[in-house]
């Protein structure tokens, strides 16, 4: 097996890790939300946090379709580029996603995680769709 096929598996098992926390945040996030506020809060401060970290995840599960959408297509499936770019991203959120769920970090933390892990990848991957679809050129 070459090592351009060997990345393959890799990014789905990471890209299906990475969604797994995620969906299990979501099913967890009444005890996420209060661990981002204070001790005394009110139900608009846990309302508007909880609305904050729904919208996040809502984010982090369309920038999953939008990289499901070409890796499964083809378009991005044995780009070495976007294969290690992805699995770095993918590997390290599920790392620090596992944190965030378990020592309960500040919902803030969430959207750093989510910009430099999740939309990365998935730009790069919308940048593909582009060349490869739209300009129909073979990926770098």
């Amino acid at each position: 097996m070459t090592a351009v096929h060997s990345l393959v598996p890799a990014r789905f098992l990471t890209l299906t890790a990475h969604l797994v926390i995620v969906i299990t945040i979501f099913w967890s996030r009444e005890s996420n939300v209060r661990a981002c506020l204070p001790l005394d809060f009110t139900l608009e401060e846990f309302n508007a946090q909880d609305t904050q970290l729904v919208v996040a995840l809502s984010v982090t599960l369309g920038l999953f379709a939008v990289e499901l959408a070409g890796f499964f297509s083809g378009v991005s499936m044995f780009n070495s580029s976007q294969s290690l770019l992805s699995i770095a991203g993918h590997a390290s959120a599920s790392v620090s996603l596992l944190f965030f769920l378990f020592e309960q970090w500040p919902c803030h933390v969430y959207w750093w995680i989510l910009g430099f892990c999740s939309a990365v990848p998935a730009l790069v991957e919308v940048f593909l769709f582009i060349a490869v679809l739209g300009l129909k050129r073979k990926p770098l």
